[in-house]
């Protein structure tokens, strides 16, 4: 089968010695999952006895999607099901006469499998993962470790490749903006590839594309992936990356907050503060009282920070932590803190702290000092501080946290733990304060 120029790219990285990560992508219709499953057939019928991955956050839409781009590229080289090789779908396993296998898999971020265990000990030559906006870095970087199977047999060197639609995750982050400035690493490439790439896409499937919503438009068809707008989205995205790099900031009183976990699915989570610098980040998975209570006083010791400047969320069992610790207690639905002797048109208290914390981000007046599993998934919550009923007239608030749970699929944790940090400037008079107004 013919490649087009930007797939025939894309294929010399994937060939080479130097490049073990490849992105691949930017707009729909630029060949991504034929890419990927021509490469992975053809290594495993040039290599007998490897083993390949074709992952995506779903298996039932892989089976629908790109398992079908597979068949589709075995078909075009002239390849029979059941001869050149065999799906086997109670295994989600493809099977080459030589040995070679391809295994399918889920890699969505289960909150039963945090640490992506159902992976085991499984052993690959290589990997495609498609539609990686849909995954975690975490599964990323976990499946990368998997690859080490048979590989100085055969001479090769460790590879990987992802293909996206424009997205603002980690294939933003560290591909997109860095093959902007000209930083990629050497080990790391990046192939931006739309429709009008491809010379054998349908004329009416970019009529199709032409005829989407502007959003949509930018993305899928002009592969933009600096589109954003969101009216509802309260902090800019680049601002949110550059919070973890502010280390201009400057130290400051030492604070802590504390968002405790109210359900099973819900981490503790802990910060120290100095001013608007994230000193130490703490979370907890299952959490009691007394854990909480005892690691909060010997934070208090460690950093010196007095009990008045220590607040807890005490919605639900964080009602205790408050009692025994005698700290500040953050009601998220109470009313909010009057500013400067003016009522502002709040919903609530957390709301009212969200604005503000939204503020200082897009400011690039706050550092957060993560690790990187922490770093993803501030991101990933910061990203959904959104104003709700954007629509109507009112008072200023931001999305429930169920809504931002279905969308997650976990609860903010650290968001919320962030944000209760501008409690204590508008529980300060001496403070100075952002006036937000109904539009």
């Amino acid at each position: 089968m013919k490649l087009s120029i930007k797939q025939t790219i894309a294929l010399d990285y994937l060939e080479d010695t130097t490049t073990k990560e490849l992105g691949y992508g930017g707009g729909a219709g630029g060949g991504k999952s034929i890419l990927g499953c021509y490469w992975q057939l053809k290594n495993r019928l040039k290599y007998p006895d490897t083993r390949g991955l074709i992952g995506r956050a779903s298996l039932k839409t892989l089976k629908e999607t790109t398992l079908q781009s597979f068949f589709f590229v075995a078909n075009a080289q002239g390849l029979k099901a059941n001869v050149h090789y065999k799906f086997n779908a109670q295994s989600n396993q493809i099977l080459f006469p030589n040995k070679s296998i391809i295994f399918l898999k889920d890699l969505f971020l289960y909150p039963s499998d945090p640490n992506f265990d159902e992976l085991g000990s499984l052993e690959i030559t290589d990997a495609f993962i498609d539609e990686t906006a849909q995954i975690t870095k975490k599964a990323w970087d976990i499946t990368k470790s998997r690859i080490r199977y048979r590989l100085e047999e055969n001479n090769l060197i460790p590879k990987i490749l992802w293909t996206s639609n424009p997205s603002k995750n980690w294939n933003y982050t560290e591909y997109f903006l860095l093959n902007e400035k000209g930083e990629l690493p050497e080990h790391r490439k990046f192939v931006q590839s739309l429709v009008t790439d491809n010379p054998y896409i349908s004329k009416h499937y970019i009529d199709n594309l032409q005829s989407l919503p502007e959003i949509d438009k930018q993305r899928l068809l002009y592969g933009n992936w600096r589109y954003d707008n969101d009216l509802a989205k309260l902090i800019e995205y680049d601002n949110i990356i550059n919070s973890f790099s502010n280390y201009f900031i400057q130290d400051g009183d030492k604070y802590i907050t504390a968002d405790i976990a109210r359900f099973g699915s819900d981490k503790a989570v802990i910060i120290v503060w100095s001013g608007f610098r994230t000193l130490k980040i703490i979370e907890y998975d299952k959490s009691s009282i007394t854990l909480i209570t005892d690691t909060i006083r010997d934070l208090c010791l460690k950093y010196s920070v007095p009990m008045s400047k220590v607040v807890a969320d005490e919605d639900g069992v964080g009602g205790g932590v408050v009692d025994i610790l005698g700290c500040k207690g953050f009601v998220n639905g109470s009313k909010p803190i009057e500013e400067n002797n003016i009522i502002v048109q709040y919903q609530n208290l957390k709301s009212q702290c969200y604005f503000h914390l939204a503020k200082k981000i897009n400011n690039n007046e706050i550092y957060i000092n993560a690790n990187e599993n922490q770093k993803e998934l501030i991101m990933q919550e910061l990203e959904h501080v959104k104003r709700n009923n954007i629509d109507k007239d009112g008072k200023l608030s931001v999305l429930l946290k169920e809504k931002i749970k279905e969308l997650l699929g976990r609860s903010p944790d650290y968001a919320d733990a962030l944000m209760m940090r501008m409690f204590f400037e508008l529980d300060n008079p001496k403070s100075s304060y952002y006036i937000f107004y109904n539009k």
